[in-house]
């Protein structure tokens, strides 16, 4: 198993930025691709990004496409979300999550854990 906690949200300007970080525990961190996820208040979890188990590749949804960034360290146990140009649609709890697969995936039923989420909120 590996232990998932989530950093970093808070409260920003529209067009302003956060980086969000990711710190596993448990099982060898480079074993598992991970991905961010985000939920609004009465809203589906909803796929935002995903970054293969090496970090060689990775893919985003197209409403972040070009304005967030997903990284790992593996070697820190740790993953990334950057996110610029923030706007008030982006508000949401952000989870990360991480799957054994090598495939890309992108619905949440994939991931086999997560983290507890943390909280960004864009003001206008």
């Amino acid at each position: 198993q590996v232990q998932l906690v989530e950093s970093g949200g808070g409260l920003v300007q529209a067009g302003g930025s956060l980086r969000l970080s990711c710190a596993a525990s448990g099982r060898t961190f480079s074993s598992y691709a991970m991905g961010w996820f985000r939920q609004a208040p009465g809203k589906e979890r909803e796929f935002v990004a995903t970054i293969s188990r090496s970090g060689g590749t990775t893919y985003y949804a197209d409403s972040v496409k070009g304005r967030f960034t997903i990284s790992r360290d593996n070697a820190k146990n740790t993953g990334y979300l950057q996110m610029n140009s923030l706007k008030p649609e982006d508000t949401a709890v952000y989870y990360c999550a991480a799957q054994s697969s090598p495939a890309y995936l992108t619905r949440p039923r994939d991931y086999h854990y997560w983290g507890q989420g943390t909280q960004v909120t864009v003001s206008s």
